[in-house]
């Protein structure tokens, strides 16, 4: 908007614009993939869809970022992706992985929208916004005609309003438990959904990862996911509610390069993000006390893995760093 380039970018706005560079720069080489080996054409639409929107982003920023003499990050690039390389995941995978990342989308973009402050940004994020809500709404709805949408278990209709009356409501280490809410159960159906999908991720990114130490990085992160599915389901099937199904068979038998092993660690610590962010969330929701206890004890082992996954990075010269505060005692210095 005119007369907006006169204000400055705040640390928020800095910090979203950049944050969604990165992404979108990430989400281009994935769908590139995507869309060279899909074979259902409902579903190439959406992955075009998807592409699409992520250059028309990426083609904003950049002009964006040359107007506030801001730096452009450096992303990721073709370099990054071998398009043409063998098939990875089915197409079914590939709809539900960009579901997934819908979900990501629409909480990123929302987030942004109740901290930024210019009017020009603001926009920028209503369009981003707009555009994961359409894909959730394609993802969705090819997904119930396929067949292949996993709907959260269904329980019985309250007959009346209740009020908590006793302390056992928020029990659960001793004696006997109380039922499930349907908050409680929503948040373990997400999380072992969650897992599964970034399970099979990491499987296939197993194969086709070149170092050995991001290999050994992903099949660790393989068996942690497995673990916590396993834990989630139980909560479930406890209560005689489903769980989830794996997507371990999504996964082809491809071992040929397709993504460099920056960009398949990027993938990996921003599924790790996003799963801290969840299970914060679900604890927080979850008053039985056995529940919250044991989101509260997985949570450190995922930080713990998001450590390691950030030391590869760094090691390796991958970590782009995120715009930063002056350091005043070096300026004063110097």
């Amino acid at each position: 908007m005119e007369g907006q380039s006169e204000i400055r970018l705040t640390a928020a706005e800095m910090s979203t614009l950049w944050s969604q560079y990165i992404n979108d720069t990430s989400a281009i080489c994935v769908n590139s993939h995507f869309l060279e080996k899909a074979t259902d054409p409902e579903v190439r639409t959406i992955i075009e869809f998807t592409l699409t929107e992520a250059k028309i982003h990426v083609e904003f920023l950049q002009d964006f970022f040359k107007k506030e003499a801001f730096p452009i990050p450096f992303g990721f690039t073709d370099k990054d992706v071998l398009p043409e390389a063998p098939k990875l995941f089915s197409d079914t995978f590939v709809l539900m992985y960009l579901r997934q990342m819908s979900i990501l989308a629409m909480a990123a973009s929302s987030a942004a929208l109740g901290i930024v402050t210019r009017e020009d940004v603001v926009s920028f994020h209503k369009r981003v916004l707009q555009a994961a809500v359409k894909l959730q709404d394609l993802t969705r709805h090819l997904m119930l005609k396929q067949g292949t949408y996993i709907r959260p278990p269904f329980i019985s209709t309250p007959d009346k309003v209740d009020f908590v009356e006793k302390q056992q409501f928020i029990n659960g280490i001793l004696g006997k438990k109380r039922a499930l809410t349907s908050i409680e159960i929503t948040h373990l159906f997400l999380n072992v959904q969650t897992n599964a999908i970034g399970k099979a991720l990491i499987t296939g990114f197993g194969q086709i990862a070149k170092s050995e130490e991001v290999k050994q990085f992903l099949k660790r992160g393989k068996q942690i996911a497995q673990k916590h599915m396993s834990i989630f389901s139980d909560f479930l099937m406890k209560e005689d509610l489903p769980a989830p199904m794996s997507w371990d068979a999504a996964v082809m038998d491809s071992t040929s390069s397709i993504f460099s092993d920056k960009l398949i660690m990027f993938m990996t610590s921003a599924m790790i993000a996003a799963g801290v962010g969840n299970y914060g969330m679900a604890m927080s929701t979850s008053p039985r006390k056995d529940l919250a206890f044991r989101y509260a004890s997985l949570i450190p082992e995922i930080a713990l893995y998001a450590e390691d996954g950030a030391n590869i990075l760094i090691k390796n010269g991958w970590m782009e760093e995120p715009p930063q505060a002056d350091d005043k005692d070096q300026l004063m210095n110097q």
